[in-house]
């Protein structure tokens, strides 16, 4: 089986004129295949999002390949790039800035496949099966995202990502900004939506009790190298490396903090 997504020995390092190079990755490698859910766990400056813009063939690596359904991103021309960009889809973390304000809902959900010039009946359609498919009305269709709650944008955004099936969906924090009323429903609804597709899911968070429950398989970034992977459970129950017990420890602090009512 060819991986939806392989990552090989990569590196990026981002130089400036004036400041000293700044290694954001090294020596990152992991593949995925279609249906898999991998979450991608580390604190803030881990390089978790350098690797999720690697997968979207936003930035090239310094170093190593990058291979989305066999084909090496560093080869391909332009308009295959483009097409492979297609296969894999982007939930950003702020529900308020990723979707455009004058783009009305139906617009936003089916761009994709107006870009793949879909019939407009047929386009319908499908839009209107992703908006039911993530728990929203179709007529909240005609409305523009001011009108929305962060909810429901983050609904549309799921609806977005998956409407045009796509073979991987990188999820960058989506549930980071909502109401903890609401992560679960999020979390449970992405996971539906990943089994009907077949869709292989990269879960990126800075939580690791998060990633035990988005995630098969857990890889834990420190220093911009994942330091640690395996199964949840193992990494949950026997964390070997220094910076999975660290995140660990924070899940335990946090517990204990919600038991005692501490903000």
């Amino acid at each position: 089986m060819t991986p939806v997504l392989e990552m090989k020995d990569v590196g990026v390092t981002f130089r400036s004129r004036r400041k000293p190079p700044v290694v954001a990755t090294a020596d990152v490698s992991f593949s995925m295949n279609r249906g898999e859910r991998l979450a991608l766990v580390g604190r803030s400056g881990a390089g978790k999002s350098t690797v999720a813009k690697v997968a979207l063939g936003l930035v090239a690596p310094t170093t190593g390949t990058v291979s989305v359904d066999g084909q090496d991103l560093s080869t391909v021309s332009r308009r295959e790039l483009r097409k492979l960009r297609r296969r894999v889809h982007m939930i950003f973390q702020n529900p308020y800035q990723s979707l455009h304000p004058g783009m009305t809902v139906e617009r936003l959900v089916g761009e994709s496949l107006a870009i793949e010039r879909v019939p407009a009946s047929a386009r319908a359609e499908l839009v209107n099966g992703a908006l039911v498919e993530v728990g929203l009305p179709i007529e909240l269709g005609r409305r523009y995202p001011d009108a929305l709650s962060g909810g429901q944008r983050q609904r549309v955004a799921l609806a977005r990502a998956l409407v045009a099936k796509p073979e991987l969906v990188v999820a960058d924090e989506p549930t980071s900004m909502l109401d903890a009323s609401l992560r679960g429903v999020m979390i449970e609804l992405l996971s539906r939506l990943q089994e009907a597709n077949n869709t292989a899911i990269l879960y990126i968070t800075h939580d690791l009790a998060m990633a035990r429950y988005v995630g098969d398989t857990i890889a834990v970034m420190d220093a911009g190298r994942i330091v640690e992977m395996g199964p949840g459970e193992t990494i949950i129950g026997d964390p070997a490396h220094p910076a999975t017990k660290a995140l660990l420890a924070a899940v335990t602090r946090q517990t204990v903090d919600q038991q005692k009512g501490t903000p």
